[in-house]
């Protein structure tokens, strides 16, 4: 099972802004409305996620919150940039 968590969806929108269905059976996604910023309470609610879909740069992701993430293999940004990725943490990681 892939799990996908969609970030910051503060308007509880974002799962009728796709077609979330067409990802298939073995995908399941989970809608946070919620803003977390403690570090650690993040990388506890995010650890069991494959895929994380960013919603801007609300959410930061710096070199040591991935590194708690080793489950982590896709991290998804809406828009055209997200500033608050650690890009190169992220590709040292394996993470696309």
């Amino acid at each position: 099972m892939i799990r996908i968590a969609i970030l910051d969806d503060y308007q509880n929108i974002a799962s009728s802004m796709a077609d979330w269905g067409s990802l298939g059976s073995d995908c399941a996604t989970s809608f946070f409305h919620d803003h977390v910023v403690d570090q650690a309470a993040l990388a506890a609610r995010l650890a069991p996620f494959q895929v994380i879909v960013a919603m801007r740069e609300r959410t930061p992701f710096p070199g040591p919150l991935l590194a708690q993430l080793p489950q982590l293999r896709l991290l998804v940004t809406t828009g055209m940039r997200n500033a608050s990725i650690d890009v190169k943490a992220a590709i040292a990681q394996g993470i696309t």
